[in-house]
């Protein structure tokens, strides 16, 4: 039975307080083996804790329990959000920090809660902590190239179709993207290459279990949109879509 909120108070605070707890591993559930091969974030996501610890947060328990994380970067804004998304917010935030760049942006890279406390408002709350977080900075928002939940469930439907589809009451049909609503934000735009994972066909094959055996569009459990699929290249191809979502400040 999942637990109610109350039965364990969660604590929200960032690294740059407790920088004892940063990298601590989060349970959140299975994911898509294939996500995890994102060459950008291999590169950059966990010197975010290092580099932007007073933009990155953990949830703990009363006996300390990490239960919870979040992480941002901290950037310049520019004059358009980028079409490259999660992967060009963070390149751009560690070619602003190596340079000396003040930043006045934020830019939110995830969210993850343990499973035993999903479905309980925590990710809300880490959100609604990331806001308060960037504007204690003095920032003039939180952008977010957001993933949306459910998307999964229908790759072959246009991101943005999918993202400005509402339900009776005018919130996002999506519930990630509800809840990024229901906290201030507003949807931006689409980042239409946000997260990029290029490999060969047997590391396709290893990834995900299918034969990728013929060149095409190839449906991947987990995957937003179909993979690309290059029996002569030796390459399959996987352009993910992200939402923009603005937090104003």
């Amino acid at each position: 039975m999942p637990r109610r909120p109350d039965d364990h108070p969660v604590e929200i605070t960032t690294v740059a307080a407790r920088p004892d707890l940063a990298g601590a591993d989060v349970d959140a559930g299975p994911w898509p083996e294939f996500m995890r091969h994102n060459r950008v974030s291999e590169a950059y996501f966990w010197q975010t804790l290092e580099t932007f610890p007073t933009t990155c947060l953990v949830a703990t328990t009363a006996d300390g329990k990490v239960v919870g994380d979040a992480h941002a970067v901290q950037l310049s804004a520019r004059p358009e959000l980028p079409t490259g998304g999660w992967e060009q917010a963070v390149v751009w935030a560690f070619a602003d920090a190596r340079r000396g760049i003040k930043p006045d942006v934020a830019c939110a890279l995830n969210i993850s809660v343990a499973r035993d406390f999903q479905g309980q408002g925590l990710a809300g709350r880490l959100l609604a902590a990331l806001r308060d977080a960037a504007a204690d900075l003095g920032f003039d928002c939180l952008d977010a190239p957001v993933r949306p939940t459910s998307k999964h469930v229908e790759p072959q439907t246009p991101m943005t179709a999918y993202a400005h589809r509402v339900r009776e009451d005018g919130l996002p049909f999506d519930p990630w993207l509800r809840t990024h609503v229901r906290a201030g934000g507003e949807l931006a735009g689409v980042a239409p290459a946000s997260w990029v994972i290029v490999g060969s066909l047997a590391e396709w094959r290893r990834w995900t279990g299918l034969p990728f055996d013929r060149s095409g569009s190839v449906e991947v459990p987990g995957a937003l949109v179909p993979v690309r699929c290059d029996v002569e290249g030796d390459c399959a191809t996987y352009v993910e879509p992200n939402v923009w979502v603005r937090h104003r400040l």
